[in-house]
């Protein structure tokens, strides 16, 4: 039934999707959680940057995000991400960038409307006692933000496992690109289109349930 299948690396391409995945994710959640801090910021650059970067990342579709990366920042700048040749190296690199860079602003969102729910008399407790903006921001606002987003966070994470596909666009060997080349070659596009859904299904809806739970367990109830 499954013999279209023989000859394809399929567990190798959703491996390369997990890694764009996990390695993506952490970098958003770092970059999007700066923007978020910069975005509350009392210095008036550090928001407006913030506020610029967001609105602005947020309304380019990832597509053309991604190829800016590769042929924008590769072709033309010479940006390669490290000294490997190997195409394929750079590829994934450059993806992981456009990938970290888009979703970031949607981290930052989240994570900030987690800053909004904190009382503004705890923040200004920490300052009266000499707590610095950026030691309230780490040791009393963010704490209790991240266990208030953490289903909206979830959201990204799967939004963002699905816009792994994108990276095809400039050569990534992940799910949706063996997916193209297997379609473009066997006849049976049904089966193929049901075995990559079901493998995105496989890779989202735990992740979901999962965060899910842990976003009602960890909640702050006020």
């Amino acid at each position: 039934m499954f013999d279209f299948l023989q000859g394809y690396d399929v567990l190798g391409a959703f491996w390369m999707t997990v890694k764009l995945t996990v390695i993506s994710a952490l970098g958003s959640l770092v970059w999007g959680t700066l923007l978020a801090g910069m975005r509350v910021s009392p210095v008036p650059l550090m928001r407006g940057f913030a506020t610029f970067y967001v609105n602005t990342v947020r309304n380019i579709p990832l597509t053309v995000i991604i190829v800016f990366t590769s042929l924008g920042l590769a072709d033309i700048f010479g940006v390669t991400m490290g000294a490997s040749d190997d195409f394929k190296v750079q590829g994934f690199r450059l993806a992981l960038l456009g990938l970290i860079a888009y979703h970031a602003a949607f981290v930052c969102e989240a994570v900030r409307s987690g800053i909004n729910t904190v009382p503004v008399g705890q923040a200004e407790a920490a300052r009266a006692i000499g707590l610095s903006f950026s030691q309230v921001l780490r040791i009393v606002i963010l704490p209790q933000a991240f266990r208030a987003v953490i289903t909206p966070l979830a959201n990204v994470l799967i939004a963002l496992t699905k816009n792994t596909t994108v990276a095809a666009a400039i050569g990534v060997a992940e799910a949706a690109a063996l997916m193209k080349s297997m379609i473009e070659n066997e006849a049976q596009t049904v089966a193929i289109g049901a075995v990559f859904a079901f493998g995105f299904v496989v890779l989202t809806l735990p992740t979901g349930l999962f965060l899910g739970w842990l976003g009602k367990r960890l909640a702050v109830k006020r």
